[in-house]
């Protein structure tokens, strides 16, 4: 678990939340990600929610790079969006307070 404490102990602070005092669009994002690699879905879940989708997608990305699908593009399109959309949606209800 090298790897997973010396990304607990070597988080990036977010510029956007020093000087604005606000979450910006991937704040939780590390935190999120090192529960993922210590195998806690759901605290990476909660932490932020567009990481696991997001994930996927780059993984369909590279297998569609490789294997070239007939309709690969279009579904990673829709993908992308689905993906922006948890963003801007987990943006907005940090935001408000949620």
């Amino acid at each position: 678990m090298g790897v997973v404490n010396w990304l607990e102990n070597n988080l990036l602070a977010c510029p956007y939340k020093k000087y604005f005092g606000l979450d910006c669009f991937g704040c939780g994002m590390q935190r999120s990600l090192i529960a993922l690699l210590k195998g806690e879905f759901v605290l990476s879940f909660y932490l932020y929610p567009a990481l696991i989708p997001m994930i996927l997608m780059f993984v369909f990305l590279i297998i569609h790079l490789i294997f070239k699908f007939d309709k690969g593009g279009i579904w990673l399109k829709y993908w992308f969006i689905f993906v922006v959309s948890i963003v801007v949606i987990n943006f907005i209800l940090k935001q408000v307070g949620y």
